[in-house]
């Protein structure tokens, strides 16, 4: 296959999307016939051409195509395995997205103003993951987040949505303003922007200047993927229509994970960016997914999964297991936009279910019990796929967590009120989630061998914190697990209360940016707007019956 015809397919997708995009914008109301049919045949190509570009790169394995380039920095694409992997991705879910749009915003005033902005997001997604320069790349990371805030804000007299979107904004300059310097450095050592000549230098020497670079570099992606502290904006995006909200959690969250993983082997040069991805990630993991637990709303509760997600995905990147990372940011975006786009029909089948759940008992034995039989099947899958913990103690650590998970699923199942059906089921379960872990990152270890960064053997300090973080995550899912237990009490009950508010972290983060003035103007405005519809009613209630009394008369 040439590399004419490869740079053809690559193109093709992102060309008819800013194809589309500009039609919107003379057909930017109701029945856009135009952006729709062009639309599902951008998303079509997608996938068309991510499948023969796929079979490209499995015969070549790295392709590389320039267009321009001066003094190192210009427009160039990079096809290997981590590039197609992210665009096959990107290519299925903008086509189901899409086709979900038509029917969602269908006889929306702003339609094709919709689909439009849509369709530019998407390119921007596509070219950041194609990206064969850091020029290329700084650009379409500061475009996504342009694109995104111009979703964000489709409906603007919606005051929540203009809230979100200057939270956002605000953090999203910060990341462009953290890559930009991190950019910068890694152009200044290596003295261009082809990221193929800095990943081979990278392997010759280390720059002192290196670990700076990094550093910021991970700043971006943290603050990208809506890390702890500043993670407040993305519980509040869901003014803006679902399928915004599932292209954002599915696809535009992934960027931090990415950016790390696609520069891998720039961030395994040094520790100390590693160590803040860990640290921050675990952290942010561990504080999601216990805040998620509490909540009541089930796009609330999607949004701090979300988090949790991402967190997690940087800490595996912090460790260096990329393949699992990679396995864990594709299947949270399939599972992420199921859960957004699917959201309402899960609602309604909650509300017609009249089945009650098991009710646990509380009993420390069956408890226990069941974190022996996960520790146990862990163990046994660990055997059999020849896990070493001295040489491949990130795995371990990673597999630990994995284990929490499956202990928390025995100990509901032994620990409950439940049928013998019930914890066959949990039994077989734990069974296929242990068996996927294993099987997947084994297969995407294959496929991204040469790509990524081999395991290293980690020093002491890096042990210790590994250690600390698996303690940790140990430490909070015991508590879920005794729940039962614990509820009796007091103080276990008024801390649920402040958990289920983020312990007020958005609070702050609102004074900060000074956005909690406009949310008291709009709650203000809307206790006016209902006072004055109350009022209304009650005078023509009074009107009504001042008419009847005088019909009566």
């Amino acid at each position: 296959m040439n590399q004419q015809l490869i740079a053809f397919l690559a193109y093709l997708s992102p060309s008819l999307f800013v194809i589309t995009a500009l039609t919107s914008w003379y057909q930017a109301g109701l029945r856009p016939t135009a952006v729709k049919k062009l639309g599902m045949i951008s998303s079509f190509f997608g996938i068309l051409s991510s499948l023969i570009l796929a079979y490209a790169v499995y015969q070549q394995d790295l392709i590389e195509i320039s267009t321009f380039s001066i003094y190192g920095l210009g427009l160039s694409i990079r096809l290997d395995t981590v590039s197609i992997l992210m665009f096959s991705m990107i290519a299925i879910l903008s086509f189901v997205i899409m086709r979900y749009s038509l029917n969602y915003l269908d006889g929306d005033q702003r339609q094709g103003t919709f689909l439009g902005r849509l369709a530019a997001t998407i390119v921007s997604v596509q070219f950041l993951v194609l990206s064969g320069n850091l020029a290329v790349l700084l650009a379409s990371w500061i475009l996504t987040s342009l694109c995104l805030h111009r979703l964000l804000v489709f409906y603007k007299k919606r005051p929540g949505a203009i809230i979100a979107a200057k939270k956002k904004s605000i953090v999203a300059r910060l990341a462009d303003i953290s890559l930009l310097i991190g950019f910068v450095l890694l152009y200044q050592i290596f003295g261009t922007g082809n990221l193929e000549i800095i990943f081979q230098n990278v392997r010759e020497g280390i720059s002192p200047l290196l670990a700076t670079a990094t550093i910021f570099i991970a700043l971006a992606a943290l603050l990208k993927s809506a890390q702890f502290p500043t993670h407040g904006w993305l519980l509040e995006v869901m003014e803006t229509p679902t399928p915004v909200s599932s292209l954002l959690h599915a696809g535009l969250l992934n960027a931090g994970p990415f950016l790390i993983i696609r520069l891998a082997f720039i961030m395994e040069a040094t520790s100390t960016a590693s160590t803040l991805l860990i640290i921050v990630g675990a952290f942010t993991a561990i504080y999601g997914s216990v805040v998620y637990l509490t909540q009541t709303s089930i796009k609330t509760a999607l949004g701090y999964s979300s988090i949790a997600h991402m967190g997690f995905s940087l800490m595996v990147c912090g460790l260096g297991v990329y393949p699992a990372a990679m396995l864990h940011l594709i299947a949270h975006s399939f599972y992420k936009a199921h859960s957004f786009l699917s959201s309402g029909s899960v609602i309604d089948l909650i509300r017609a279910a009249k089945v009650t759940g098991a009710k646990r008992i509380g009993n420390p034995f069956k408890i226990i019990l069941g974190i022996l039989l996960a520790i146990a099947m862990y163990s046994g899958f660990a055997y059999l796929w020849g896990v070493d913990i001295q040489n491949e103690f990130q795995l371990f650590v990673i597999g630990g967590i994995i284990v929490l998970g499956l202990s928390r699923l025995f100990s509901f199942a032994l620990d409950s009120n439940a049928s013998i059906k019930l914890w066959f089921q949990a039994l077989v379960l734990s069974g296929v989630v242990a068996l996927a872990f294993f099987s997947l990152e084994s297969i995407f270890h294959f496929f991204l061998m040469g790509n990524v960064p081999e395991l290293t053997i980690p020093s002491l300090s890096e042990v210790i914190l590994m250690s600390t973080v698996l303690t940790l995550f140990s430490l909070v899912v015991f508590i879920q697990i005794f729940s039962p237990i614990l509820n009796q009490k007091s103080s276990f009950q008024a801390l649920a209360v402040h958990i289920r508010n983020g312990l007020y972290i958005n609070v702050v983060f609102d004074r900060i940016v000074r956005a909690h003035y406009h949310k008291e103007d709009s709650n203000s405005r809307i206790v006016l707007e209902e006072a004055e519809i109350g009022k209304y009613i009650l005078d023509s209630k009074e009107n009504n019956n001042e008419e009847q009394e005088e019909r009566l008369a």
